[in-house]
């Protein structure tokens, strides 16, 4: 396989009158390589596939499991596949549903930015929105008991949000979380709710 690069040289080198052989020799590529994309029978940066696809005998069962469930483990997947006969390796399965574009997107799980949605308008830097969040059976090693704290400020414009863990929520520790979370989003905003 030639890059563009390569490509450009030989077609380059062809044009002032070198041979065949000659190209060969500087380039360090196979006579019957340089003769094939001097034809126009090779593509710059693209592999020639030796056989049939393998992967092709699979594109629809893949298709139609993803189509209903969007979700899918692509290990669940392979699992399923290895049974019908897959022989590829699972990194093979992956790469083929990336490359294919076979996992359809799920409305539910698009960005906020990506999905219709109730649209309040807010000036950059014109609100935060706090929010706590109790983390349930946090490691042991914290020492806060059953129940970790989360304080979440989030700017409405960005989405930009930051966080602070707290054993509690009491007033101490909700001005601590105040002020770490608005220093690591920059500063305060206009309206805090």
């Amino acid at each position: 396989m030639l890059t563009w690069e390569d490509d450009l040289e030989v077609h380059a080198l062809r044009k002032r009158g070198w041979s065949i052989s000659a190209i060969a020799r500087h380039t360090g590529f196979d006579r019957k390589t340089v003769r094939k994309y001097l034809d126009g029978d090779g593509e710059p940066g693209v592999r020639a596939r030796r056989g049939p696809d393998p992967f092709e005998p699979f594109v629809d069962y893949v298709t139609a499991r993803l189509v209903e469930d969007p979700h899918l483990w692509a290990r669940t997947l392979y699992d399923e596949l290895e049974d019908l006969g897959f022989a590829l390796s699972y990194q093979s399965l992956t790469r083929n549903i990336r490359a294919r574009n076979l996992r359809p997107v799920c409305e539910a799980c698009r960005s906020v930015t990506q999905r219709p949605n109730a649209v309040i308008p807010h000036e950059p830097g014109d609100e935060t929105q706090w929010d706590w969040l109790d983390l349930p059976d946090p490691p042991e090693f914290w020492g806060w008991g059953k129940t970790a704290h989360l304080l979440v400020g989030s700017l409405a414009h960005s989405a930009k949000w930051r966080g602070s863990l707290s054993p509690s929520q009491d007033q101490p520790h909700l001005v601590s979380g105040l002020d770490r979370v608005t220093r690591g989003l920059g500063g305060c905003t206009g309206v805090a709710v």
